[in-house]
């Protein structure tokens, strides 16, 4: 019915003087939900949503809960709509009536820590499994045990008092009865190689044939999923049975690998698959995420029977946590609940969660040792620097070359290579875990010297062979961690660090005994037969400086250090040496190791950092408006479908004559017209997204999501610590209220790695963010 030409006018006068008085409070340009409206009607805000009965009676509807987003791999998620999803869903369960409602929101919680504590335990016996089974592999390169087969050296040789001889363990050529040493050391040699060798390929093998994201260490992957990356098909139950057998496989062949890093992606699986038991952690990303924080933590915690260091792991470098204290508190949880487990097992038959004891004979240190000290996290920063270079060229290498088409055959050329050059040098043949258990020590006359280490008189050779295993570890690592296998980077980092921290305290050692007098040595004894410098701490502070240096971490770095060692009387120098390692790795580039493949392979993660622009604004980073594809109201089902088939965009902002309406994403949109398109005649029909045109156009206002705006000419600092800290997916730019450009969380994470010369090197279609 035609409206009076009197009510027209009142409308007009009510919305010149609406405009007037609310345009400093609500100015068009930066409202973040605005509906154009009829000539004469008075603007459409979202607050005059809040409290309509209409949209509150269809957020609670059936077909509300129909149109959640569903995600699929290479998805960023909708915190916003997954946060209000959640609270939607706790208000359900507190508003029930009788005694469903008081038993529900606790029986909520009980589903929370199941999962929370079955995780740990899980996770706390796998990892004490995986030692033992990588203890026992490990050994099998050496020899075997005359008691069985299965019995490990740790096993074999655990009644065997410190200092004497285990007669029960044999190497191969000694077992199999062959006299002449010459044919011993044949029969070893090739018993190691060929043992390195099938290991190495069954690894490859089973990650190739049935697992490929089973490869790698998986925290670069983890910290994006934390982050909001849709990636679930690198935790299924398939991806954690080869990780964890493989793991076993590849850290036993002798590459230089670890099985830390990797822990921590076998603990997120584990939790995953404890989360499909029930639907409410299934399909809600931010409680999934919350769970998979602290089964990260967990990891950490078993990894390095660090519980503590674990928490802290997960504050600093994966960024899991959030600020959140609920969040944390369940991530220290885990990690205890699964140290516990742990120390249950008891793999290494020491009783204790400390697995490289440290025996200093001096609980105090000398001022004097920090001038070698600070000369380590010197030494640190610049090689944890080049490993990190040479890695990142060793991968983009093997992208681009024919090693890429053949990954089974690079694995076990690579084991072959390792075990032969290993095999020449005693400190390179033994498993680095036993290496650096041995180089932290001290040297004690009711100990077995290891390989000659406390031989005075052989301090020149030692150093040298010591300088020579951890430059060659260095060229070990940087290939070999890349690789079609599960390879983590803690352990050789801290074995390359240990040798080079050890050399040093001997060459210390050795100058204070051909000067025990000098003025450098005035805090010693003059007397050098009485022990004033242990080098096998110098080792410890080599190996945090190597590992501050290769990760970048800090206060967790320092941490699992003295939980690692026992070493908590010299903390202060560890914290020391990490803060100078990282300042001089950091002027070589400010990109840890994981930061780096997190670049590589393109993930939509964006670093904890304040961002600082050069002046830019937001319009020098924005997609314009004329690459946008945009939706126009009015459109027929049968445009929008071949749209739809066209563009493979997460979604798509919807326009009227230019002005901006809000933002539909693709799944709601595709899952809403396809109905409607079978229906007889129903793709000429026409789409309102701001209500039906008429009786015969289809409704789409309900799938119109808010769409956040800005002015273009804002700081791009501003949109940057935006996206970071309110984890939005875009943001649109409008001029009153007409849209002007888009930009995506793609957009800024190309932003802040551009900077980065090999970005997306090895990045997959299913990385890239569709917006």
């Amino acid at each position: 019915m035609p409206r009076s030409d009197s009510a027209s006018s009142r409308d007009n006068l009510w919305q010149e003087d609406w405009d007037n008085e609310n345009r400093s409070t609500h100015p068009r340009s930066t409202t973040y939900f605005e509906r154009p409206s009829e000539p004469g009607e008075r603007p459409y805000y979202a607050e005059d949503y809040e409290l309509s009965p209409d949209l509150e009676e269809w957020s609670r509807s059936a077909h509300r809960h129909r149109l959640r987003p569903h995600y699929r791999d290479g998805d960023t998620i909708d915190w916003w709509h997954e946060d209000a999803s959640e609270r939607e869903r706790w208000k359900g369960l507190v508003s029930q009536h009788g005694f469903r409602g008081l038993i529900a929101p606790f029986i909520d919680v009980i589903k929370l820590w199941f999962v929370i504590i079955f995780t740990g335990i899980c996770v706390g016996l796998a990892g004490g499994s995986l030692d033992i089974l990588v203890i026992w592999l490990s050994g099998l390169r050496e020899g075997r045990c005359a008691r069985g087969f299965l019995w490990s050296q740790v096993e074999c040789c655990a009644g065997v008092e410190s200092g004497q001889v285990c007669h029960d363990w044999q190497a191969w050529g000694k077992y199999l009865g062959i006299g002449s040493i010459m044919g011993q050391s044949l029969i070893h040699s090739f018993a190691y190689i060929l043992l390195s060798m099938a290991f190495a390929a069954s690894a490859a093998i089973l990650v190739v044939s049935y697992a490929p994201y089973a490869f790698h260490t998986g925290i670069p992957e983890i910290k994006a999923i934390l982050g909001g990356y849709v990636f679930d098909s690198f935790l299924s139950s398939w991806t954690l049975l080869i990780k964890a057998l493989g793991l076993a496989l590849s850290v036993s062949s002798g590459l230089s690998l670890g099985k830390e890093g990797p822990l921590v992606h076998v603990s997120c699986c584990m939790s995953f698959l404890f989360m499909k038991l029930f639907s409410q952690f299934h399909r809600n990303e931010t409680q999934k995420r919350k769970i998979l924080a602290a089964a990260a933590a967990a990891g950490v915690s078993v990894a390095f029977g660090s519980p503590l260091g674990g928490v802290l792991f997960g504050l600093e470098e994966l960024d899991a946590f959030g600020g959140d204290f609920d969040v944390m508190w369940r991530g220290f949880v885990t990690s205890v609940i699964a140290a516990v487990a742990l120390q249950y097992v008891d793999p290494f038959r020491t009783s204790k969660l400390v697995l490289f004891q440290v025996t200093s004979g001096s609980d105090t240190w000398l001022a004097f040792e920090l001038i070698p000290w600070l000369c380590l996290a010197v030494i640190g920063g610049v090689l944890g620097s080049f490993l990190i270079k040479l890695n990142i060229a060793a991968a983009v290498y093997r992208r681009n070359s024919i090693l890429h088409q053949w990954p089974i055959l690079e694995v076990t050329g690579a084991a072959t290579v390792t075990a032969v050059l290993s095999y020449l040098v005693v400190f390179l043949r033994v498993p680095s875990s036993d290496l650096v258990a041995n180089l932290f020590q001290e040297c004690d006359p009711q100990r077995i010297d290891f390989h000659g280490l406390c031989n005075p008189t052989a301090m020149w050779e030692n150093v040298f062979l010591l300088v020579l295993t951890g430059l060659v570890k260095i060229g070990f690592t940087a290939w070999s961690f890349g690789m079609m296998i599960p390879a983590g980077i803690f352990l050789p980092t801290i074995a390359i660090g240990a040798a080079l921290g050890r050399a040093v305290g001997l060459l210390t050692q050795g100058l204070y005994r051909a000067y025990p007098k000098a003025w450098f040595f005035s805090a010693c004894p003059p007397d050098p037969t009485v022990r004033c410098i242990y080098p096998g701490f110098y080792a410890v502070i080599g190996a945090s400086s190597m590992l501050a240096g290769v990760t970048r971490m800090t206060v967790s770095l320092v941490v699992i250090v003295f939980e690692l060692t026992g070493a908590l009387s010299h903390v202060l120098p560890i914290m020391i040496s990490v803060m100078v390692s990282k300042w001089i790795a950091d002027a070589f580039g400010p990109d840890g190791i994981y930061t780096s493949w997190i670049a590589l392979r393109r993930y939509p993660w964006l670093p904890p950092f304040e961002f600082r622009d050069n002046g830019e604004i937001a319009g020098d980073a924005m997609t314009p408006l004329s690459n946008l594809i945009v939706l126009q109201d009015g459109s027929s089902l049968r445009e929008l479908q071949r749209l739809l088939e066209t563009w493979d965009y997460h979604g798509f902002p919807v326009v009227q004559d230019g002005i901006l309406l809000g933002y539909v994403v693709r799944e709601k949109l595709k899952s809403f017209i396809e109905p409607l398109l079978s229906e007889s005649g129903g793709a000429t029909r026409i789409c309102g997204f701001r209500g039906p045109h008429d009786s015969d156009s289809a409704d789409l206002s309900p799938l119109l999501e808010d769409a956040m705006q800005l002015r273009k000419e804002v700081p791009l600092e501003l949109v940057v610590n935006m996206f970071r800290k309110m984890n939005l997916r875009h943001i649109m730019f409008s001029q009153a209220g007409t849209l002007t450009g888009m930009i995506t969380k793609t957009d800024i994470v190309a932003l802040s790695t551009a900077n980065f010369a090999h970005r997306g090197a090895l990045a997959e279609e299913r990385t890239i963010e569709r917006t």
